[in-house]
């Protein structure tokens, strides 16, 4: 578990809950908050009973709002955490998991924040939800972002908001295909849930080698990236005798991630 109050972390059955504990300021990343993600991301990823992540924020203002700016200000630097936010590893690429994550973006996701978003898979944003990559206009650039975004939305209208550092509202974000989901705050756990248990109903190995298959293969032309062997041979794990059976029993499977 995260060791510090700045990012809560909860596992329910197969669904882990990481939440951003930081309303007061935003959800900003600071120190507690960047090192309580990439603990919270390495226990995720190193528990065999989690297989799928859930990333949001306390409160209704903000998902996570970036940098904090404020503590950067008193100190006059920023330092080796805010330079790598939102945390020294899932966004930077230091650090992989192939176990699928879902950020359900509950407020502004600006700078670091959407970068954190882009490092998941799936993306559901809450109607009033707000999402951008301000940091030209704050001086500073979007490293991280710049290389996501381009990766995400048409290059067109990534450069648009790369370059004025405008702000995205939640609808204009489903049209370009940056979020999955658009839904009333009240429903936005409800709905990344929603996902998260669909997903529960296909094999952990074969959504992991599936993740890891398409990741690495984006990379390559489509002819190298057909002969990719990547993770575990799925074929000879014992869940695919599982769901076979279960098709011919009418059933549904019972996975053990194996």
């Amino acid at each position: 578990m995260a060791d510090n109050d700045a990012v809560i972390y909860e596992k329910k059955d197969k669904i882990v809950y990481m939440t951003i504990n930081r309303p007061e300021r935003m959800n900003s990343l600071g120190r507690d908050v960047s090192y309580g993600l990439a603990k919270g991301f390495f226990d995720f990823d190193a528990d065999p009973d989690a297989w799928i992540c859930i990333v949001t924020g306390t409160g209704d203002r903000a998902f996570c709002a970036g940098a904090d700016l404020k503590a950067a200000a008193d100190r006059g630097t920023f330092d080796d955490a805010e330079r790598q936010f939102p945390n020294p590893s899932l966004s930077s690429g230091t650090f992989e998991t192939w176990k699928p994550i879902i950020a359900a973006i509950n407020g502004y996701a600006l700078g670091g924040g959407l970068e954190l978003a882009l490092s998941c898979d799936i993306r559901v944003a809450a109607e009033h939800a707000r999402l951008g990559l301000p940091e030209g206009r704050r001086g500073r650039g979007a490293g991280v972002g710049t290389h996501r975004l381009a990766r995400t939305i048409p290059q067109g209208i990534a450069r648009e908001y790369l370059f004025t550092g405008r702000h995205m509202t939640a609808q204009r974000a489903y049209e370009v295909g940056l979020v999955n989901r658009v839904v009333p705050l009240d429903q936005l756990i409800a709905a990344a849930e929603e996902i998260a248990n669909e997903i529960l109903e296909c094999a952990p190995l074969s959504t992991r080698w599936q993740k890891e298959n398409l990741t690495k293969g984006l990379s390559m032309p489509v002819n190298e990236a057909l002969k990719l062997r990547v993770g575990p041979d799925i074929y000879h794990m014992d869940d695919v005798i599982e769901g076979a059976k279960a098709f011919a029993e009418k059933r549904k499977p019972v996975w053990k991630g194996r």
